[in-house]
């Protein structure tokens, strides 16, 4: 499980590293009623260099959530057997997504806020971004990121060993498999499960700017914004989204799969 967990962590750092402009696209998409959320914005006003703002939180947050989230899913595949191959990656998926998101929950609230200020307009870094937080602000959106994650990571697990049983039967390089099956399986997912990945993203901004609309909950805020923009708020930032998660998951499962190959050769 040690080895899981260090393959893992190396895997989110290498994917969310990445594709870190494109992440903070898809977060300023989700956040388009705050003034000066755009990539445009960043370059004119802070530098090329910011287009990786708030990547050292995702790294702080990512390495022990994919960690956890890939060694938690090789564990359950020991214990949960059922006769049904892709029932079986359902279940250790959504265990493995729902303990890695609890687990690192208040380092996701902090990258938001960090990737959506402009020179240190609120914060100065992860620390004071932790000290200026209350304990609920930290946890924020907590529960819909919970219902989000654990479909989201059930079916990433089930769709990615699937596709790659598929594409392996094409005689491609195993490398290749991998990187495909990956990025397909993330497009596959966030298909279905986007809307909760919106809403948490408006839940844990609250407080943060004076913009950002008030929303007392998960229902509030789903039923304010079918009020103000229909079911198409809902999906506000699936085209970034989508560019975005095929090459990170695409290099999540291929770096997973060549640093655990790697780690097992040398212990």
């Amino acid at each position: 499980m040690f080895l899981d967990l260090c393959a893992g962590g190396l895997a989110g750092i290498i994917s969310r590293s990445g594709v870190a402009p494109l992440e903070l696209w898809k977060v300023q998409s989700q956040a388009s009623y705050m003034p000066n959320t755009s990539l445009k914005q960043v370059l004119k006003e802070e530098g090329l260099r910011y287009l990786w703002k708030g990547n050292l939180t995702n790294c702080t947050r990512i390495a022990p959530q994919t960690a956890v989230n890939f060694a938690v899913f090789e564990k359950a595949k020991q214990y949960i057997k059922t006769p049904n191959k892709d029932l079986n990656n359902l279940i250790c998926g959504a265990c493995a997504g729902s303990v890695s998101m609890a687990t690192i929950y208040p380092l996701e609230t902090v990258r938001s806020r960090l990737s959506l200020q402009t020179n240190n307009s609120h914060y100065n870094g992860i620390y004071d971004c932790l000290r200026k937080m209350s304990m609920r602000e930290m946890y924020q959106g907590l529960r819909v990121s919970l219902m989000g994650i654990t479909p989201y990571s059930a079916l990433n697990f089930a769709f990615y060993h699937n596709f790659k049983e598929k594409l392996t039967n094409y005689h491609m390089l195993p490398s290749t498999v991998n990187f495909l099956a990956g990025g397909l399986s993330g497009i596959a997912a966030v298909t279905f499960t986007y809307p909760t990945d919106l809403i948490r993203r408006q839940l844990q901004l609250q407080g943060f700017d004076p913009n950002v609309p008030h929303y007392t909950g998960f229902f509030d805020c789903t039923q304010k914004i079918l009020k103000r923009q229909g079911i198409r708020g809902l999906y506000r930032g699936l085209i970034p989204c989508y560019v975005t998660i095929f090459p990170k998951f695409a290099l999540q499962f291929w770096a997973f799969e060549k640093c655990q190959k790697i780690i097992k050769k040398q212990y």
